[in-house]
């Protein structure tokens, strides 16, 4: 058995790809759209995975788009929190939380403790952010920072 993807829906396309590869910088490594079945998926992998998910088609995140009925509505999808979350290890956990930060993104648990810190994607998705190799130092503004909503 191997991982091949988590599937998560979105609601707005440009929206959530610019959260998982503007913010987080995943990178996009296919996508396939079905008119007979009007929906749209993106595959994207964490650039380290890139390679790998090329070849392999795994491990990657599918986005997964369902486009707008014949009237134009949109399903809607609620429970993100009830999916879990998905998570990434970074390089710098604290350069990753303010580089979300710049782009508006609300750290929602951030890292105090220099290891982890939750964010959410603009469909509710929680997505945890892991430093590599250990934790670094803690550091203000973060080491004082409350949590804001859920995560």
């Amino acid at each position: 058995m191997r991982f091949l993807h988590t599937m998560v829906r979105v609601h707005d396309l440009d929206a959530s790809l610019a959260f998982w590869c503007k913010g987080l910088g995943l990178i996009e490594t296919r996508r396939m759209e079905s008119e007979k079945g009007r929906f749209t998926l993106i595959y994207l992998a964490a650039p380290l995975d890139e390679d790998h998910a090329r070849s392999f088609s795994a491990p990657e995140l599918e986005l997964t788009y369902n486009w707008p009925d014949a009237d134009g509505k949109i399903e809607t999808y609620a429970g993100g929190r009830n999916f879990g979350h998905v998570a990434y290890e970074v390089d710098d956990i604290y350069a990753a939380c303010q580089h979300l930060s710049d782009q508006g993104v609300v750290i929602n648990r951030p890292p105090r403790d220099g290891h982890m810190a939750f964010v959410r994607s603009p469909d509710g998705i929680s997505v945890e952010l892991l430093q590599r190799n250990g934790s670094l130092e803690p550091a203000e503004p973060w080491a004082s920072m409350a949590n804001t909503g859920s995560w």
